[in-house]
């Protein structure tokens, strides 16, 4: 494993909080002014620095007259002519590997325009659009504790939602708000959210924009539909999304039902055209720098439909989405059920609840949730308190996420290059376990 590129910032900055602060006395500063030595020390090493510069350029200069002054006497001036005529032949070489840069660097289409106006002109076509303010801490979800166990007994568990967090924060959060954590970082240009319907995808996606402050700007093949006609009209549509996303950084590009786009068969009544981006989007991907702030997201409920190759082509990290195991349902129903002003009793058997509630996303608790705290029921509370039976009859008139299904989500997942890469890992830690175990047995034999 190489080593991580913020190890030296942070080995610096433990040093110099040895060499400097670890030892000074500071009981008496408690208003932490500024310490006057140190920073006199410091703008010390910036004059320094820029009278060096001008030294330099007067000794230089001081160099070149001495220089023409030797030549003159000397009378070598025919020299110095070649050497000019040399020079000149390397310009023009210059001048031709300038125009060739120039050939290649794509074209800006809108030359004459501010980015005020073409910002408006993306919010007038809906294509950038506004978000609800939602944190990632709203994403309620407990660790697995059984994780560990499970892959002990050779059982791969599904992430738990406190494991969601962890990555979309590391993957999204974090360098789409720092551009130092996103130069040194590993640069992830696109992020595609896999689950059923109702785990928190488009709720994760809202989550990354708020945290960051992000431009949203919406791609999804419904929303784009009759917007930028023909083949320029792409063109115009995704060098105005690059070029705003760049002037508006952060920015996240985002894409409901991602999978739509690489279908193997497009339906006939489907008449949104979701093949539209399926040339452009990849070329979108290999335009995104390391210094460009801008972000693909993509979700899917459905990934199986489409092609594997071409999806996981132009999303570089797939992160599944699981539905919530028995300690992240605890946690929901009691956020979620004071959240809409219920109020839990020592009678109310929240065990229970979220024991008979296995299956069901957060979007389903949710559900239930709003029908049964309605106005009314709320303010009835001091009377009638809540009973965990009231919150059963919503939930059965609601289809959970079955078994199977979630196997099918695991079984594409498999099959993904983060899926291979992750089954190779672990099926390399469990050889490794049964050569040391097998080793061992050897010794023993060896030892009777």
């Amino acid at each position: 494993m190489t080593e991580s590129q913020f190890v030296p910032d942070i080995v610096s900055a433990s040093k110099l909080y040895t060499d400097v602060w670890q030892r000074r006395d500071e009981s008496d500063n408690l208003r932490q002014a500024y310490d006057v030595e140190t920073v006199k020390e410091e703008k010390r090493l910036e004059v320094e620095a820029e009278l060096r510069v001008h030294v330099d350029t007067l000794m230089q200069e001081e160099l070149d007259n001495l220089q023409m002054a030797v030549e003159r006497d000397k009378g070598k001036k025919g020299k110095k002519g070649g050497k000019s005529g040399k020079k000149g032949k390397k310009s023009k070489k210059g001048k031709k590997n300038a125009k060739k840069g120039k050939k290649k660097g794509e074209k800006d289409l809108t030359p004459d325009r501010t980015p005020e106006s073409l910002f408006k002109e993306l919010v007038a076509e809906g294509v950038i659009v506004d978000y609800p303010r939602v944190r990632l801490h709203d994403y309620v979800g407990e660790y697995s504790y059984l994780g560990t166990t499970l892959r002990q007994a050779n059982i791969e568990p599904m992430p738990s939602m406190s494991d969601v967090r962890r990555v979309i924060t590391e993957y999204t959060i974090l360098p789409l708000g720092s551009q130092a954590v996103h130069e040194k970082a590993p640069h992830v240009k696109s992020v595609l959210l896999v689950g059923p319907e109702g785990v928190g995808k488009r709720m994760l996606v809202n989550a990354m924009c708020t945290e960051t402050g992000a431009t949203l700007f919406d791609l999804t093949p419904e929303n784009i539909c009759g917007k930028y006609p023909g083949k320029k009209g792409l063109e115009m549509l995704l060098h105005l999304v690059y070029k705003v996303g760049k002037l508006y950084a952060p920015s996240v590009i985002y894409m409901q039902n991602a999978e739509k786009t690489f279908l193997k068969k497009i339906p006939k009544t489907d008449l949104s055209d979701p093949k539209r981006l399926k040339k452009d989007l990849p070329r979108l991907i290999k335009k995104l720098s390391q210094e460009d702030r801008i972000l693909l997201v993509g979700t899917s409920q459905l990934p199986f439909d489409s092609d594997v190759k071409a999806l996981t082509a132009v999303y570089q990290k797939v992160i599944l989405l699981p539905r919530p195991d028995y300690a992240s349902r605890y946690v929901l129903w009691r956020s979620l059920i004071q959240q809409y002003g219920g109020r839990l009793t020592p009678a109310f058997d929240l065990s229970s609840l979220a024991k008979v509630s296995d299956g069901y996303t957060p979007g389903h608790i949710k559900m239930a949730v709003t029908q049964v705290l309605s106005e009314r029921r709320a303010a009835q509370q001091h009377k009638k308190p809540l009973v965990t039976a009231e919150f059963v009859a919503p939930l059965a008139r609601i289809d959970p996420i079955y078994r199977e299904e979630e196997e099918a989500f695991k079984s594409w997942y498999s099959k993904t290059p983060m899926g291979k890469k992750r089954e190779k890992a672990t099926s390399g830690e469990t050889d490794e376990t049964e050569t040391k175990g097998k080793s061992g047995k050897d010794k023993k034999k060896g030892k009777k």
